[in-house]
Formats: C-alpha cells, sequence, structure tokens
C-alpha cells in the first residue's frame, strides 16, 4: 500500500514538473539559457603564453 502511494506522488510530481516545464510563459526563459553557449562576450580574456 505504501509503495502504491510513493508510486502516485511520485507521477504526480514527475506530471507536474512536465507542466511547469512546458507552459508557454516559460519559453523566454527557456531561450535565454539556450543563447547562453552562443554568448562570447561574456568569455574570460585568455592568457597570451597559454596553449589552446
Amino acid at each position: 500500500m505504501l509503495s502504491g502511494i510513493i508510486t502516485l506522488a511520485l507521477l504526480l510530481l514527475f506530471v507536474g514538473g512536465w507542466i511547469w516545464a512546458w507552459r508557454p510563459a516559460r519559453k523566454a526563459d527557456f531561450d535565454a539559457a539556450a543563447r547562453l553557449a552562443l554568448d562570447e562576450h561574456d568569455l574570460p580574456a585568455q592568457d597570451k603564453g597559454a596553449r589552446p
């Protein structure tokens, strides 16, 4: 009985997280996170003596 309750609770948590992540209001946040890897202006300056 306890394992069934835990399974149901975890399923509801998963579905709630899925709904939260796929809400249209979250699109701007996910688009900004997707662009993080492409932003080059935030890179630290490389040492001239260091090898790549």
